[in-house]
């Protein structure tokens, strides 16, 4: 039969049939609710909208680079240091979740050598490749001469702009310009000086610390974050000038200015300090004891105090410094804040590496005790 006749006389048989198909799953299926009220019956496909299509990432991601395009070069650096310190807290912390052989591999080992110092990189397996980038822990007090000497160094050029009304350098003009990708005035507003001289008495404070209070080791600390230190206190010192505050009063005279968030700031400041001094101190005491002479070197539980609630109670003092500094500056600047987003990272991704090493090493260790922030982290 000639293929044209056999079509013509089954298509209607096929058609009849489909429409029966049709009509029994109409009867049988009902309308699906879908999330937001859309009824959807079998076979029809749901409309997208803006809410869960491919349109709502590109707003999202839209609205991110115009966002961080609209940040100064400053603000940019300490929220990409934010980031970074948060992604390797949230690696750390979930490492046990990865597969085996990414755990084992060169460059998660790479990860876990750049992010330890001291006693949590002691008992650490590393290979001979990455001791060569080994540096004294002791070198931390490095850090704070740097802090001194260059952050008393642009307080001097600050005291000689407010009391003698002399101008700042034209290259640090030029430099705290560029991070601010605009004009900067010569004038500089007693919260930033405030903010300068307490960040000089801190660095002073930790350098005594480290060469009179702390008991190190024979700790390491690994090169790139020894040079990442040095670098970081020169950079912070240069933020504070670019810190953005009112500057609307700045015709009065100089004691007009002072406002009660200075004193606020600087009383959390002193109490911040008081705190992290007597955490660094008690640490010692377990090396020392009450002679005051080097017994051990050995790493002992540390107990009393705010040691009762957190395993590092001195990296909660650190992040309340900063947290007072912003008070300090009004409370509305954005650039300090971001400061205080990455010592925050930056201090919990440290507080939990000592809090691991603590729970692994004494087995009577308190298990109510928290890393960083009593009864939070």
């Amino acid at each position: 039969m000639p293929r044209s006749v056999l079509k013509d006389q089954c298509y209607p048989l096929v058609v009849r049939v489909s429409n029966c198909a049709r009509s029994a799953g109409a009867i049988r299926a009902e309308p699906k609710l879908l999330q937001g009220g859309t009824k959807v019956t079998p076979g029809q496909r749901p409309r997208k909208y803006l809410s869960g299509g491919p349109w709502c990432y590109f707003v999202f991601w839209s609205f991110l680079v115009m966002t961080l395009g609209c940040w100064r070069p400053v603000d940019f650096t300490w929220f990409s240091l934010a980031v970074g310190f948060f992604v390797s807290f949230c690696l750390h912390r979930f490492s046990s979740h990865l597969p085996l052989r990414l755990g084992r591999s060169l460059a998660f080992r790479c990860f876990q050598d750049l992010i330890r110092y001291g006693k949590t990189k002691r008992h650490s397996k590393r290979p001979d490749l990455l001791r060569v980038f080994d540096v004294p822990k002791r070198w931390f007090g490095h850090f704070y001469v740097v802090s001194v000497l260059w952050s008393g160094f642009l307080i001097t050029l600050s005291l000689r702009a407010v009391l003698l009304e002399e101008s700042l350098p034209k290259w640090l003009l030029k430099t705290v310009g560029f991070l601010t990708g605009g004009h900067v005035s010569n004038n500089v507003p007693p919260s930033v000086l405030l903010v300068q001289i307490l960040l000089w008495v801190h660095g002073l404070r930790r350098l005594l610390e480290c060469l009179f209070v702390s008991v190190f080791s024979n700790g390491v600390i690994h090169l790139v974050q020894y040079a990442f230190g040095l670098v970081y206190y020169i950079f912070l010192a240069l933020t504070v000038l670019c810190v953005d505050v009112s500057s609307s009063q700045e015709a009065l005279p100089l004691l007009s200015q002072v406002k009660w968030y200075h004193a606020v700031g600087t009383i959390l400041f002193l109490w911040a300090s008081w705190l992290q001094h007597h955490s660094l101190s008690l640490l010692a005491r377990l090396r020392t004891g009450n002679s005051g002479t080097v017994e051990t070197l050995a790493h002992r539980m540390p107990q009393g105090c705010w040691f009762d609630l957190v395993s590092c109670p001195h990296y909660f003092a650190e992040l309340l410094i900063y947290a007072s500094l912003a008070i300090c500056v009004g409370g509305g600047s954005l650039t300090w804040w971001l400061v205080v987003l990455h010592v925050l990272f930056n201090q919990a991704l440290a507080a939990q590496l000592c809090h691991e090493f603590y729970r692994s090493k004494f087995k009577a260790y308190p298990q109510q005790r928290k890393a960083f922030i009593p009864f939070v982290l």
